[in-house]
């Protein structure tokens, strides 16, 4: 079996590997990144969902590095799109003039730019990048990992990765349990978080519905599908807290849980520079076809695209009917998702309420070629909640909560590694759970909560970190899980440049003085500004 060696492995390529990768070369180091799909960046990409960010997001609250990345997906549509002068013109250019995000793109881009940051890594022989490789063992020495055994996902082939640190970014916390790291999942019990919304008693299998996106656009003629072999049971599937058919426009409220219509226009003749993304003001999901827009056909020349391009990932289209983490059928709830996102299509073709009193959008096409996905949906199921690391710091929602700590502002934590903001948003549940939405002071990120209580050398890089279910709903989005992922590489170079180890560092004064200080040069802001939560 082929081994390979480095300073660093890091295991998942998304946003929390990507920038725990940048974090090491940066610092000098050799790594190797392994991910187990087509693209590189996991929700920004495979996953195919815009990134979901703060209203502050052009000005501060993220590191420079994924500033560099927003302005990399910027400048990319500058230098190869057809824009219009007046969209080429516009500093926070906005491709899809989206209301999630001041920066809704088509996941290709952000694969070419991510791969532009890494190049000359990848060049100088310091990065080696395996793909499609995904974890199927680990060798353990007492409290260190010492090898992960890697299968390529289409051949079965294997690999062994040594490296004196191993940093867990994949997208469900793969290695925990192949590493006996103790971790968490689903909903703990407010006996062990105190939280105000948590339940009496734990519910391990309780997480957050999956989702598996796709992109689509409308154009003339009749597109429709083969009829889904499972949508008569999703046409006829009613949450009991739905208000109505999940096929349909009717849905709560994320934030007040009230049942409201949402309306659906294909190609509204609107203005994309006149938009404004911005979440404290409105959620932005009124009309489904503007919410995830990726590519507004008005931002670009006369022609050059025959319609907007739009990104479902709306209400209806998350997976309740079982978790797809420490279950024996995982396999079968991800395929069952990605049945629910087809029958979803298929009933908006036929089935869906229009506006002028008809039904159907035969005109919708699927855009499988923009997504990447064979089957023309995302390559991969977007997953909101991993499993979690019992950490040397667990955030709780009393921690961030605005109605809890209110002018106090988020708890400030003596390891700050970096700063996020998001609303405390939790989709249902596959415990039938409703929508949870908490108004969310800006926070910090703990050190602590990327590192374990018990092993030494494995570090949480991504959605895995110190959280509860509760708070990874704030912590679990873009520029969140991409600087988890810089400190967990930058804790790694430094402890290699300082023979030292993960838990000195947090726990010594001088030594987190110096981590802190690198962090800083490297463009990773620690605290906020006197700004309030929304």
């Amino acid at each position: 079996m082929v081994e390979i060696s480095a300073d660093a492995a890091v295991v998942g390529g998304g946003l929390g590997g990507v920038a725990a990768a940048l974090a090491l070369l940066r610092a000098g180091r050799t790594v190797v990144l392994t991910e187990e799909h087509d693209w590189l960046g996991g929700q920004l990409t495979s996953q195919a969902v815009p990134p979901d960010e703060h209203s502050w997001v052009e000005r501060f609250g993220v590191t420079a590095s994924y500033r560099a990345l927003r302005e990399g997906i910027r400048r990319y549509y500058r230098d190869h799109y057809p824009l219009t002068e007046r969209a080429r013109a516009q500093r926070e250019f906005n491709p899809g003039a989206g209301h999630v995000s001041r920066l809704c793109h088509e996941p290709r881009v952000a694969v070419a730019v991510i791969e532009a940051m890494l190049a000359p890594y990848r060049g100088s022989g310091r990065l080696r990048v395996l793909q499609p490789y995904r974890p199927v063992g680990a060798e353990v020495d007492g409290d260190r990992v010492t090898s992960v055994r890697l299968a390529h996902r289409d051949t079965a082939e294997q690999v062994v990765l040594r490296a004196p640190y191993v940093l867990d970014a994949t997208e469900t916390g793969e290695l925990l349990p192949l590493t006996g790291t103790e971790y968490v999942t689903g909903f703990e019990a407010q006996s062990e978080t105190g939280e105000p919304s948590a339940p009496a008693e734990a519910q391990p299998l309780n997480m957050q519905a999956v989702s598996v996106c796709f992109a689509i656009d409308h154009v003339d003629g009749d597109h429709t599908i083969d009829r889904p072999a499972s949508y008569d049971f999703w046409r006829a599937y009613e949450p009991p807290f739905w208000g109505d058919k999940l096929l349909s426009w009717r849905c709560p409220n994320p934030r007040t849980l009230a049942i409201m219509e949402r309306s659906f226009t294909p190609n509204p003749d609107d203005h994309p520079q006149l938009v404004e993304a911005d979440q404290r003001i409105s959620a932005g999901d009124a009309n489904l076809w503007t919410f995830r827009r990726i590519a507004a056909r008005r931002n670009f020349t006369e022609g050059a695209y025959a319609s907007d391009i739009t990104l479902v990932n709306w209400p209806m289209i998350d997976y309740l009917e079982g978790p797809v983490i420490d279950v024996p059928d995982a396999a079968r709830h991800l395929e069952a998702a990605r049945e629910l996102s087809r029958s979803v299509f298929y009933w908006l073709q036929t089935e869906a309420p229009r506006a002028d009193g008809g039904t159907g959008f035969p005109g919708l096409r699927l855009r499988g070629d923009v997504t990447g996905g064979a089957d023309g949906l995302a390559q991969a199921a977007y997953i909101r909640e991993s499993r979690r690391i019992r950490a040397l710091c667990t955030v709780t929602e009393q921690d961030l909560s605005l109605a809890i700590r209110g002018d106090k502002g988020a708890v400030s934590y003596t390891d700050s590694v970096g700063v996020g903001m998001y609303r405390i948003d939790l989709h249902p549940s596959t415990g039938g759970d409703n929508y949870i939405d908490v108004a969310c002071s800006p926070f910090e990120i703990p050190l602590g909560a990327l590192i374990p209580r018990r092993m030494t050398n494995l570090l949480a890089a991504g959605k895995n970190i110190g959280t509860t279910h509760i708070t990874n709903g704030a912590y679990r989005l873009h520029p969140v899980e991409w600087n988890a992922g810089e400190a967990a590489g930058a804790l790694a170079a430094f402890c290699l440049d300082q023979a030292t180890t993960p838990h000195a560092v947090r726990e010594k004064e001088t030594l987190l003085a110096d981590f802190q200080q690198r962090l800083t040069r490297d463009g990773v802001e620690l605290r906020w500004p006197d700004v309030t939560g929304y």
